[in-house]
């Protein structure tokens, strides 16, 4: 059923594309088998998630086909001098192994085998597609939304200090170094995502089964349901609506995109210098390229189902979902991608979705279930009180901003409080061991022959025959003695 369902949304995408001139996430995935792909670290990040439902040899011949089609592909190119049209020169190997080992699972494969390695080939394909898809979803957001509300969360934004404005400052001083440094981070948040997936089905191979809740499982419901409010509260962020876009970071940035000119379109050139003013925010028009991606920030939700995720794991693995938390927090607001209460709004939203999650998985169980509609309330809230309350939080910031932080603070130990007894509910009970034997006191040997004591009386000598005791004479033979003796 979620096969069938995927399905019908990726061909409902690809018709919402062509219908605006543009191939859609379906075309554009299948141009990859031939043509340079737009992402080869994410391809094979793909590849590594599927290699979960292999074992080690299988593994091992996976990664050896993949680099031996790309330098293949490698060769051809520079032979025919085929540009990569600013693609990646590799990855196409990693999407032939993927699908080769699904016709392997459907051809070669049966029973529950076959099912085992078709699930793990849809994760790889989800997750390359992932990425077309939320293209071409953005695409019909800025087609669809002429008219953008970044007014109105720049006014709610007084309530926190406006922290974009604050961080941009912040990324500003950092350079090229630390601009670069955190776009990496930004960028590369799938693959963050891979390793920690990794790690949680690290057993898969060997019990020849998926865990019932895992991360790739909460990354395409946040990838699922997030863009559906982009639709309802259309944003485009402080960079472009208060801001020049993209040109702002053109001369420091590596991989600097190739946007046209957005500020015709913004409010003025205020972002990250001057705050914008909150007396009275409106919808604005905006261009129909840039994407309106910013209510809620999928990022942050990303990288808090991340956090979540990495808990239980080694301490290398929990250091490193905390630092991209972390960086990816300061990267959403340091760009001018986000306002800060998109961030808050995002927490909520992932955390929401994870206690429903799991909630499902316990039978829908209750507590689950109250803090799953909790989280949804709240959000609710968040989202009407942005809309229609900016100008009174922005003029009562110390009211606003503490109640913001409240309610976020709300959901967090909820979820906190009820994951906790979940899994003092499920961890294993000790098993009893023997008990502490009672100490006994050592003392020395002494240094000469040992003595007996009357409470320990010496055995008698063994002999070879044992002679009876003689009886004792009663006192009448003692007197008759004497007198016969005399």
């Amino acid at each position: 059923m979620a096969a069938v369902v995927t399905l019908g949304f990726l061909v409902g995408l690809e018709l919402a594309a062509r219908h605006y001139g543009t191939p859609g996430p379906l075309t554009l995935q299948a141009r990859e088998v031939i043509h340079a792909p737009k992402s080869g670290g994410l391809l094979y990040a793909s590849m590594a998630l599927m290699t979960v439902v292999l074992t080690w040899r299988q593994r091992f011949v996976a990664v050896g086909a993949a680099v031996g089609i790309d330098l293949a592909f490698l060769a051809v190119r520079w032979a025919a001098d085929i540009d990569t049209a600013g693609g990646h020169p590799f990855g196409n190997g990693a999407l032939w192994v993927t699908l080769g080992v699904a016709v392997v699972a459907v051809t070669r494969r049966t029973g529950p085998e076959r099912t085992l390695l078709l699930k793990g080939v849809g994760l790889a394909l989800l997750l390359m597609a992932g990425r077309k898809t939320g293209d071409t979803w953005l695409l019909i957001t800025s087609k669809t939304r002429p008219m953008v509300l970044d007014q109105y969360l720049a006014a709610a934004d007084h309530a926190l200090g406006n922290p974009s404005w604050l961080v941009g400052r912040v990324v500003e001083a950092t350079g090229a170094v630390g601009f670069n440094f955190l776009d990496f981070v930004y960028g590369n948040l799938a693959v963050a995502a891979v390793v920690a997936a990794l790690y949680q089905l690290r057993h898969v191979a060997a019990e020849r089964r998926f865990p019932r809740h895992h991360l790739v499982r909460t990354f395409l419901v946040i990838g699922l349901v997030g863009p559906a409010f982009y639709m309802i509260f259309p944003v485009v962020g402080p960079l472009f609506a208060y801001g020049t876009g993209t040109e702002h970071w053109s001369a420091i940035s590596l991989w600097a995109p190739d946007m046209p000119a957005t500020a015709p379109w913004s409010v003025g050139d205020l972002w990250p210098g001057t705050l914008p003013p909150a007396d009275d925010p409106r919808s604005m028009p905006f261009d129909g390229i840039t994407p309106r991606n910013c209510m809620p920030s999928l990022h942050t939700a990303w990288a808090v189902a991340i956090f979540i995720h990495t808990r239980r794991g080694p301490g290398p693995l929990r250091h490193a979902g905390t630092f991209w938390l972390v960086a990816t927090l300061c990267a959403t607001l340091g760009f001018g991608y986000h306002y800060g209460v998109d961030l808050l709004a995002g927490v909520v939203f992932t955390l929401t979705i994870e206690a429903a999650l799991r909630a499902y998985d316990r039978g829908w169980d209750r507590a689950g279930i109250r803090l799953a509609v909790h989280g949804t309330l709240v959000f609710t809230a968040l989202l009407l009180s942005y809309r229609w309350l900016p100008v009174e939080m922005a003029r009562l910031p110390w009211v606003a901003g503490p109640l913001l932080l409240l309610a976020t603070a709300s959901v967090v130990y909820g979820y906190v409080r009820v994951t906790g007894a979940w899994s003092r509910e499920t961890a294993p009970a000790p098993l009893p061991g023997p008990g502490p034997e009672p100490a006994r006191a050592v003392l020395p040997a002494p240094a000469g022959p040992v003595r007996p004591t009357p409470a320990d009386p010496v055995p008698p000598a063994p002999t070879d025959r044992v002679r009876p005791a003689p009886a004792d004479p009663v006192p009448g033979d003692r007197a008759q003695d004497v007198v016969d003796s005399t």
